[in-house]
């Protein structure tokens, strides 16, 4: 019984690995992690690891998932939810592992001249081969491949869409960086790099520049892009992820200014920019993502989780207005501002949540502060910010000028500073003062 049991093992494990439905009638065995060793151009000297759920359709999506540096294909399919989410869903994941030392070891190439051009060579050529060797082994749906990764994985994610925007359906990055933001190999390691030193700042034309020049004169469609960031991250500082935002954001040709922002979940802040880009900003998690459901999310947003269709954001939204001048004032006292300020070098990130603790709503808003001496904004969301130092009034945006009795709305602006980094002060809401 035991051999016989071995047999129906071994022969249900060869037809998955060879992209064959197991017949009904035959007992269910769990799919498993297969390494492939030859699978086509690999000038980066990867590894491919491959999971094909037993359910799945004819042509099953595919999803690329790379790990952080230091990590391997293995490890990532161990340490993240992705291939529970491929059961659920039936679909197809690739776990990469990198060769690439630079510093850490075992990072995907994001920094080398062959890696920063459309086949030009080294890992991107070697992820494109994993892909089709998917599709003609498994019946994938080219029409359906996404990208996913942390840390160094994350960073990975960004460039494949920006070399391969005729690829690849989405990406969610987690902790990454911007594309092009590594200067080369010796400006890689992050503990010695200008990219993840806490000084970068580009303008947003300059980022999203440097995608287009990835792949020129492409026209068509691009991936719509997922980012996750943790607020307390120093491996790769979380301003880094409003660079990021400013990237995308302008290869899609939208507003800095999100179309939306919700809390999914307590820690989860989620700003949305029209419906093809979106950005988490996790309040107190370090270099830690991607965890607690993430991979879901993840999932959902490429529209795999049985939906048929990605999460979306509410249309588009006109420019930010001022508040009717004919708004009544909130009552004296019916207010509390919390700041949560998260800084780096020259830098910083403010979130200010106004809470409406009166028993009337607060139709129409403006929220006046005072910004510590030396702190200049540079950038904002979900309201419109004037003067940009000094004392400061926040205005609420079209999509969010209601403030119901023990509701909240979530503003947040970005800000150059020269050595204060403290928090606002002095809130008053429609004149009135304001707890905090």
């Amino acid at each position: 019984m035991k051999i016989r049991r071995r047999l129906l093992l071994a022969a249900a494990v060869s037809l998955a690995v060879a992209g064959l439905a197991v017949p009904a009638a035959q007992p269910a065995f769990a799919a498993s992690l297969t390494e492939v060793t030859s699978f086509g151009d690999n000038p980066g000297g990867m590894r491919m690891h491959v999971y094909v759920p037993d359910n799945r359709p004819a042509n099953p999506a595919i999803v690329v998932a790379m790990h952080g540096c230091g990590g391997s294909g293995p490890g990532f399919y161990s340490g993240s939810e992705f291939a529970g989410q491929a059961d659920r869903y039936g679909f197809v994941v690739i776990y990469p592992s990198a060769t690439q030392q630079a510093g850490f070891g075992n990072c995907f190439d994001t920094w080398s001249d062959a890696a920063k051009r459309r086949g030009g060579g080294s890992d991107p050529v070697s992820i494109i081969s994993m892909i089709t060797y998917a599709e003609r082994q498994y019946g994938g749906d080219p029409n359906r491949v996404y990208a996913t990764g942390s840390s160094s994985g994350g960073m990975m994610t960004n460039h494949m869409l920006a070399l391969y925007p005729d690829v690849f359906k989405a990406g969610a990055a987690f902790m990454g960086v911007p594309f092009n933001c590594f200067a080369n190999a010796a400006d890689y390691p992050p503990g010695a790099s200008k990219c993840t030193g806490g000084s970068m700042d580009r303008t947003p034309q300059q980022w999203g520049d440097a995608v287009r020049q990835a792949y020129p004169g492409y026209t068509g469609p691009r991936p719509r892009v997922q980012l996750w960031h943790g607020t307390s991250d120093t491996l790769v500082p979380y301003s880094l992820l409003q660079e990021t935002i400013e990237q995308w954001t302008n290869v899609f040709g939208l507003s800095q200014t999100p179309t939306s922002s919700d809390t999914p979940q307590p820690s989860w802040n989620r700003r949305r920019y029209g419906d093809q880009v979106e950005a988490y900003s996790i309040q107190g998690a370090g270099h830690s993502l991607p965890s607690g459901g993430m991979a879901a999310a993840a999932v959902a947003f490429f529209g795999l989780n049985g939906t048929g269709n990605p999460s979306t954001p509410p249309s588009s939204s006109p420019p930010p207005s001022n508040p009717p001048s004919s708004s009544p004032p909130a009552p004296s006292g019916s207010c509390r501002v919390t700041a949560t300020v998260n800084a780096w070098n020259s830098g910083l990130t403010t979130s200010l949540t106004i809470a409406n603790t009166g028993t009337t709503a607060v139709n129409g808003w403006s929220l006046a502060f005072t910004l510590p001496g030396g702190q200049t904004i540079t950038s904002g969301w979900n309201a419109t910010y004037s003067p940009s130092s000094g004392q400061v009034t926040a205005r609420n945006a079209s999509y969010n000028p209601a403030i119901p009795p023990n509701g909240t709305v979530t503003i947040g602006f970005q800000a150059t500073h020269t050595g204060n980094a403290g928090q606002p002060t002095g809130f008053t809401l429609n004149g009135n003062t304001c707890a905090s």
